[in-house]
Parts: structure tokens; sequence; C-alpha cells
């Protein structure tokens, strides 16, 4: 004879029911791009100009948090490399260098694209 988890199905169901709640409250809320009737319109402010702002400005905080990550992170495997007396965590700390390097310039390289390049294509169009 065994014996059934009843408290971990009880908990299956309390949460999928939560789930359930939460999604359909989030569907129900009606979403406003401004708090003003068509003064959107009027000034020229769509929901994709407000896009790219917020999405500029998030890129914007990601990157400073990169960069101020990836120097703490190089200089712990700058300082490992340095003061190891063991080949395998000198290996590892130049590997890690390499990688904390290439991210960073990737995340940076995002930027140079977004900010130099799409304006070429602006209205899906070429632009020279």
């Amino acid at each position: 004879m065994t014996k059934k988890n009843t408290r971990s199905d009880s908990h299956k169901h309390i949460k999928a029911t939560l789930c359930a709640a939460m999604c359909s409250v989030l569907t129900a809320m009606p979403a406003f791009a401004t708090g003003e009737d068509n003064s959107a319109a009027a000034a020229g402010t769509t929901v994709w100009t407000k896009a790219s702002e917020i999405m500029q400005d998030v890129y914007s905080q990601i990157i400073s948090i990169s960069t101020v990550t990836a120097v703490v992170c190089a200089a712990v495997a700058l300082l490992l490399m340095n003061f190891s007396k063991n080949g395998k965590t000198v290996d590892d700390s130049r590997a890690w260098l390499k990688r904390i390097a290439i991210t960073w310039a990737i995340l940076n390289g995002l930027g140079f694209i977004m900010a130099y390049v799409t304006p070429f294509f602006q209205g899906g169009t070429w632009n020279p």
C-alpha cells in the first residue's frame, strides 16, 4: 500500500488556480498608450516611438551595468591569472577574460548598430 502525496497535488492545483486568475486579470485590464484621449495622435507620439524610447533607455541601463560588471570580472580574472601558482587556474582565468571581452564587445556592437545603422533604414526604405 503506497500513500499518495496529497500535499504536492494540492499545491499544484493552487498554483494552477492562481496562475489562471492572474492571467485573466492581466488580460482583462485595458491598456492605454497615454493617459489622455487623443493627445498622442496630435503630438505625433505613437506606441512605436514610445517603445523605441523605452528600449533605448533599457539598453543604456544594461550597457552601464554590463560595463561595470565586465570591469570587475576582468579584474578578478587578471588577479587570479597573475597571482595563481596553479596552471589550470591561469588557463581558466585567461579563457574567462577572453569571454568577458567578447561579450562586452558584442553588447556594445549592438548599440553601434542601433545608433548608426538603423537610421539608414528609417521608414522601411534605404535613406543614404
